[in-house]
């Protein structure tokens, strides 16, 4: 087993790390990842109006793995999620974010269906829409 192979099987899928990736690469995923969390912030506010302030701090607070998984893992559904609802925009939630093929390794396929179960039962399919 690869010191990837192991790391992923901390933090998700381990079947997706596999390979001759090294650990740096991990971070290197995170970090793009912490960027892809940045640019839900980002785009919350320039496309839809929305100041989604407590999610900036969690970012800065936790980084955008950790907030990803504190806002997965919350019994109901944050302020935020409801906002982005309200202006059709699911697609800027974090549940949509970890759905991209690309942040496979960091979140398990349970994590990655309460975020498939949780935007279907608001009436969104990532897979059949695409962001603007």
């Amino acid at each position: 087993m690869l010191v990837l192979d192991v790391v992923c099987l901390m933090v998700g899928n381990p079947t997706v790390c596999e390979g001759n990736q090294m650990t740096d690469d991990l971070a290197a995923i995170e970090a793009r990842f912490d960027d892809a969390m940045m640019n839900v912030y980002r785009r919350a506010l320039n496309e839809c109006h929305y100041n989604a302030a407590r999610f900036l701090q969690m970012l800065y607070a936790h980084r955008g793995l950790e907030t990803a998984r504190i806002l997965l893992h919350a019994s109901k559904v944050s302020e935020g999620y409801v906002a982005l609802w309200e202006r059709k925009r699911l697609d800027l939630t974090v549940e949509s974010v970890i759905l991209a093929t690309e942040w496979r390794c960091l979140f398990s396929e349970l994590e990655r269906e309460i975020a498939r179960k949780r935007l279907a039962e608001y009436g969104y399919n990532p897979n059949a829409q695409a962001s603007p």
